[in-house]
């Protein structure tokens, strides 16, 4: 049997809350913010997103900005252009968020990841939604042994019970975010006993 009890209890007593939490359930500014923060820093999500939220509160309102509005508004996350036209595409395309992953996928910036994310953070619809943090420390605890987020997501869907997917990515992202370096966060899970 696998340490999981022990290992999401830990993470739970050191946890740390993200920056994109605070859009919690709702599934517009989840999907919103998800596509935005792909290869970008939380906190510089954060702020864009906010801005971009101030100006647009929902689907409806999304639709009536321009590509180039959108694009100044969520500068600078990464590959703010594209993004930008994502989101501009996908207020044309719903009226709603999707509750699938398969409906979610065929959005424009929507992959495996941030389909999994929304129906987690936003639908409360178990997923494991695997990220690099996901990734590394599931492969350090020795639960997996894979070599990209995608064969990692496939190993755990086996393995992990599914009482504990709707807070994987959340506590495994905050350990992340706090241990930076893998040297860090082996001590750190060796001083807690989990490896």
């Amino acid at each position: 049997m696998k340490n999981y009890s022990k290992v999401f209890d830990t993470f739970k007593r050191n946890y740390v809350a993200i920056p994109l939490e605070v859009f919690g359930s709702d599934p517009y500014k989840t999907l919103v913010s998800t596509i935005m923060s792909a290869r970008t820093n939380d906190d510089t999500t954060l702020k864009a997103a906010t801005r971009l939220f101030e100006k647009a509160s929902d689907l409806q309102s999304l639709g009536k900005l321009s590509e180039l509005e959108i694009r100044n508004l969520i500068y600078p996350v990464g590959f703010y252009k594209t993004k930008a036209k994502h989101i501009q595409e996908l207020s044309k395309m719903i009226t709603k968020v999707p509750n699938t992953r398969e409906k979610l996928m065929e959005l424009p910036g929507v992959g495996r990841k941030t389909a999994n994310l929304v129906l987690n953070r936003a639908f409360k619809i178990p997923a494991i939604a695997v990220d690099t943090h996901v990734h590394k420390i599931s492969n350090i605890l020795g639960w997996v042994h894979t070599k990209t987020p995608e064969q990692t997501e496939k190993e755990l869907v086996k393995i992990i019970p599914k009482k504990y997917w709707p807070e994987m990515n959340k506590l495994f992202v905050s350990i992340g975010r706090q241990f930076t370096s893998k040297k860090k966060l082996e001590e750190f899970l060796k001083e807690k006993g989990l490896i």
